[in-house]
């Protein structure tokens, strides 16, 4: 496990963010191939569910494109390899002209979605995006909507609460030298990447209608699912770029961990410690008591 934010060492439903260093702005590893395999599935079966654009964006895009080019040669060349307008990627060969969306061509360099956001008279918006691996959300109903009202789901964060006016806040103060980052988890049945939940299926959700995670022996089918995201004001447009890297790991690998006692029990904790809402919102409320107690057995072995 790269990232265990769930081990109390980060509190959940706070912005928590953290200045980056850009020369860790993208990950790669060993898992790249089969992420844009995904991708391309995805791709070729949703297109319209895992991509959406405003025609007034493709400067933005490029923008995007070329920043993520001129990272992965600096930065990945054992990887990516950039040459004559095009990247190789082992036996993957990406124009980067081949007239198409820009952040659709950048999208199917790395294994981070990207998520394109503007300012406008009503805060800041969502005007472009490839996502493909959402974390129980929906590209679809957020697409060209503000901020506030994406995040109005989440519990003390929607339109009008203090937390929405410190990130609008943070949005308009980011500056294109000192991106930022954060981390985020939520837990899912299955190992799929592509996990998507309409509002409607929240609501359900929320209210018991169904089950996150299985009835059946919760600690070899419940799955881990963190999110690695960074911010980056783009400096040429002034609109932000919002990257989401998606790392899944089965409950019972916490076992492996080096340090597997402090995680299990930080995040027994860190369940045990959540409100109704919270819980609800992570869709965890009937799971809980039985997360915690596989926790616990993992840190008592």
């Amino acid at each position: 496990m790269r990232y265990t934010p769930f081990d109390g060492s980060s509190k959940p439903f706070t912005i928590g963010l953290k200045p980056m260093d850009l020369a860790t702005w993208l990950e790669v590893d060993d898992a790249l191939e089969p992420y844009l395999a995904e991708k391309d599935r995805l791709y070729g079966e949703l297109p319209e569910k895992v991509f959406v654009e405003r025609e007034d964006t493709q400067a933005a895009q490029q923008e995007v494109l070329d920043l993520i080019v001129e990272n992965l040669a600096e930065r990945h060349g054992a990887t990516h390899r950039v040459e004559d307008g095009e990247v190789r990627i082992g036996g993957r060969i990406v124009s980067l002209a081949d007239g198409t969306s820009p952040l659709k061509i950048a999208s199917h360099l790395v294994q981070e979605d990207l998520v394109l956001m503007r300012k406008d008279v009503d805060g800041w918006r969502l005007v472009a995006a490839s996502l493909c691996f959402p974390s129980s959300w929906s590209l679809t109903e957020k697409y060209d909507r503000a901020l506030e009202d994406i995040h109005q789901p989440v519990p003390q964060f929607g339109r009008g609460t203090r937390m929405a006016e410190l990130i609008a806040r943070m949005f308009d103060k980011l500056q294109p030298g000192n991106p930022v980052e954060r981390m985020n988890w939520s837990m899912q049945g299955n190992p799929d990447l592509y996990h998507p939940l309409s509002h409607a299926s929240r609501i359900d959700r929320a209210a018991e209608g169904i089950r996150e995670l299985s009835a059946q022996e919760v600690a070899a089918r419940a799955f881990i699912r963190v999110e690695r995201q960074t911010l980056r004001k783009l400096p040429q447009t002034g609109d932000i770029l919002f990257t989401i890297r998606i790392y899944l790991n089965p409950l019972a690998r916490i076992a492996a961990h080096e340090d597997h006692v402090r995680v299990a029990d930080g995040f027994a904790e860190q369940l045990s410690s959540m409100d109704r809402d919270k819980l609800a919102y992570k869709g965890l409320l009937q799971d809980r008591d039985r997360l915690v107690s596989a926790l616990r057995a993992i840190s008592r072995n």
